[in-house]
């Protein structure tokens, strides 16, 4: 560590991805300016800045997936792609005047709560020590890849890489390639590469439900109408939200038929018979993540895709060998296969009170009442946390800043150097979290999902509706749900 005085600030937050422009924006509303915000990559993001892939887009309404306090009336599309949304939270950071308080190229290395001094302690990758009162995490569910555990996997001689690596230097322009993954991010993937490749490999292990989407790209006068007139462009978003605020889809067993006839409906488009049986699920829509696309399903009718169903046993310096004792040779291999969604804030190695690590407080699976706070870690709040995953991400998160924001005025009226949720309402939250999730039967049909922690309990889903959590984190918190500590 380098020998200097440690920095201080009030609040550390993690992360300049959507959470952390909107923690910054609103802090700065409130007249809170003595923070940072630490952003290991390069640019301004999340994700978005870190996935690259062809067909990169996402599955919520572009007017939805924007800022309640930064509507953009320009989106290109209905469902927008990476450089455009990039472009948006880029444009954001500008416009609200957020560049002073972050730092790019600044990991967390640890972060230790220091009871003597009721502060936090952040090191970052460069050896600088931060003194905090506050530590925010907005690290999300994307950012970690999740590797696949298979024979050989190092040894092949070719070029590969993860969806969530991307090699912008690397083209796949006449080359053989074998894409392994068929969940998000291949579906978005595949039909771009297709147009490049001389050979497409798809290895499926199951079978995932692709619903269409009403996709067309907004019409001049649309655009012209949102730009000149605010309460179109307003219009807009309420519409969709009134449709996905109050919706529990997986609960309603009409919806789920809608959607699994759809997703029947999409599949038709494939036109050889056998490999339109070996794309159709066999477990119910929305026992796994729902993807959404109108081009995939059409990609395997081209005659230089494959998709192989038998699984991979090994990889060798040349290829791919699956079960039936078959090896494709191919060039390329590129990893679609997610990422280690539920560590959320123990990517980042968080020390609280008797120095207990987050990622052993969670060994069992991540839990935090309201998805927010966690017992044995003071002043630690989390944006996007466990079981806060549902609708738009946007809007989960500002639900979430407005909760953490009443927190910190708490603390100022107060005057409190601490607060920290009590284990047993911590403990009560989650049981009936549990108990509300196990009514989603969808859930327990079998599926290998990424929603399940190391003791099988789902640790990422909301179960009920977006506006079901905004209402409950605008409920006041009972009396004794924290312990405190008086400055």
């Amino acid at each position: 560590m380098r020998e200097s005085e440690p920095e201080h600030t009030r609040i550390v937050v993690i992360g300049a991805g959507p959470g952390g422009i909107i923690t910054g924006h609103r802090l700065r509303e409130l007249g809170i300016h003595d923070f940072v915000i630490l952003e290991r990559e390069g640019g301004v993001g999340g994700t978005w800045w870190r996935n690259r892939y062809p067909g990169l887009e996402c599955d919520v309404p572009s007017h939805l997936y924007s800022f309640s306090f930064r509507l953009k009336a320009d989106w290109s599309k209905p469902y927008a792609r990476q450089p455009e949304i990039l472009e948006y939270l880029q444009q954001c950071v500008d416009e609200l005047g957020l560049w002073p308080h972050i730092r790019l190229n600044t990991a967390v290395e640890s972060a230790v709560w220091d009871d003597e001094n009721s502060c936090w302690r952040v090191t970052t990758g460069a050896g600088d020590e931060i003194v905090a009162d506050v530590l925010i995490s907005s690290v999300g569910m994307f950012g970690e890849a999740r590797w696949p555990e298979i024979e050989g996997r190092e040894s092949f001689a070719g070029t590969s890489f993860h969806t969530s690596q991307w090699r912008t230097d690397h083209s796949l322009v006449g080359e053989r390639v074998a894409v392994i993954g068929s969940a998000a991010s291949a579906v978005q993937l595949v039909p771009e590469v297709a147009k490049e490749t001389s050979q497409l490999y798809v290895f499926q292990r199951s079978a995932n439900w692709v619903l269409p989407k009403q996709d067309a790209p907004f019409t001049a006068e649309q655009l012209a109408r949102f730009a000149t007139d605010r309460s179109a462009l307003e219009a807009m978003r309420a519409t969709i939200i009134e449709q996905i605020g109050p919706s529990r889809p997986f609960m309603n067993e009409d919806i789920r038929r809608a959607c699994e006839q759809a997703g029947l409906g999409n599949i038709a488009a494939v036109t050889d018979p056998v490999v339109r049986e070996r794309l159709t699920p066999t477990v119910p829509w929305g026992c796994q993540r729902p993807l959404f696309s109108n081009e995939y399903y059409p990609t395997f009718n081209r005659p230089d895709v494959e998709l192989v169903t038998d699984p991979i046993v090994r990889i060798t310096p040349t290829g791919v060998v699956t079960a039936d004792g078959s090896e494709r040779e191919v060039d390329t291999i590129v990893y679609a296969t997610g990422y280690e969604t539920t560590r959320y804030a123990s990517s980042v190695p968080i020390t609280g009170r008797g120095g207990q690590s987050l990622d052993d407080a969670w060994s069992e699976g991540a839990q935090a009442y309201l998805g927010i706070t966690t017992s044995g870690f003071p002043n630690l709040f989390m944006l996007y946390g466990p079981n806060t995953n549902q609708g738009s991400l946007i809007f989960m998160i500002e639900c979430e800043v407005e909760y953490v924001l009443r927190m910190l005025q708490r603390m100022d009226t107060d005057g409190l150097a601490w607060v920290e949720v009590r284990p047993g309402t911590m403990a009560a939250y989650n049981e009936q979290l549990q108990r509300d999730l196990d009514e989603v039967t969808v859930w327990d049909a079998g599926c290998h999902q990424y929603y399940r922690g190391p003791n099988g309990r789902i640790v990422t889903q909301w179960p009920h509706s977006m506006y079901a959590y905004r209402d409950r984190t605008l409920e006041p918190d009972p009396v004794d749900a924290y312990s405190v500590g008086v400055r």
